[in-house]
């Protein structure tokens, strides 16, 4: 039955047209945006991982740069202890020379005295943004780092730390405008003459070696938390380029499926118009009947 009143055909056509033109516009703004996914209208369930995933990605991203800051503190210290450490050896081994008989001791001393100031030199120079981790502690102690933010089943964030172990370098250098002889409770208070028994000069060189022992340990323990921290800035890396890839693999657009998408939707669009303009001109037949 014919109807000039209702044209079921032009409807059809009308919906599929209009079917085609949504599906024209999606494929548009995915093209533009370069992505499929960007409303929780889209996919629920993968925008609401993708946020989750893009916020830990941020806050790696942050720690990271934190971790420079940290890092170049420790490695800065680092540089002065290693420093410190060899002017000790050679402390060392001038009062080891100085043991031998027809030593001009006091040459020694004058040679020890200025390896102590340098020691100190170096200890006061070896500070980073304000912030000296080798001198003027107070003591030994430790420093923490926040390292990264760990997420628990509940999806309650947790910071975790990274802790250097921390030497006094003051202690052992002391300072060489004070030194007592006799002392020998630091490198800058051991002193000798040529009026200096065999025995003192023994003890000086066991102190010196002791000294020599602990700043090689704190040493160490600088380039151990150095190291960790280089470690974990290269695993935060790692961490965030693979949270980047896994939330552009749930969100983002497959150029080549989408420009095929829009040339398919092109056609169809050209075909569905065509047809409604056909199903428009179906009761300009009825005419004919009537003639």
């Amino acid at each position: 039955m014919s109807s000039i009143n209702t044209n079921n055909s032009a409807m059809n056509a009308l919906s599929t047209l209009r079917s085609v033109n949504n599906g024209l516009n999606q494929t548009q703004d995915r093209i533009s945006t370069g992505l499929k996914v960007t409303s929780g209208k889209d996919n629920a369930a993968y925008f609401a991982i993708s946020e989750t995933m893009k916020g830990e990605s941020g806050m790696n991203k942050a720690v990271n740069e934190s971790l420079t800051l940290a890092k170049n503190s420790v490695s800065t210290a680092r540089l002065g202890a290693e420093t410190v450490q060899d002017l000790a050896q050679q402390f060392v081994e001038r009062l080891a020379f100085a043991q031998n008989e027809g030593v001009d001791q006091e040459s020694v001393q004058k040679e020890l005295t200025a390896l102590s100031s340098q020691m100190k030199t170096a200890l006061d120079q070896s500070g980073f943004n304000g912030e000296n981790l080798i001198s003027g502690l107070g003591g030994d102690t430790s420093i923490s780092f926040v390292s990264g933010v760990s997420r628990a089943a509940d999806a309650t964030l947790t910071p975790t730390t990274i802790s250097v172990t921390l030497s006094d370098f003051d202690t052992q250098v002391g300072n060489p405008a004070v030194a007592n002889a006799g002392d020998n409770s630091s490198f800058s208070n051991i002193l000798i003459s040529n009026t200096s028994t065999a025995a003192e000069l023994d003890a000086s060189l066991d102190a010196a070696q002791s000294f020599l022992e602990v700043i090689t340990k704190a040493s160490t323990d600088l380039g151990i938390g150095e190291k960790a921290i280089e470690n974990q800035q290269e695993f935060l890396t790692k961490l965030t380029d693979n949270l980047d890839s896994g939330v552009g693999a749930m969100v983002d657009a497959n150029m080549e499926e989408e420009a095929a998408r829009l040339q398919a939707l092109q056609v169809q669009q050209q075909l569905a118009s065509q047809s409604l303009s056909i199903a428009n001109q179906a009761p300009q037949n009825i005419l004919s009947l009537f003639r």
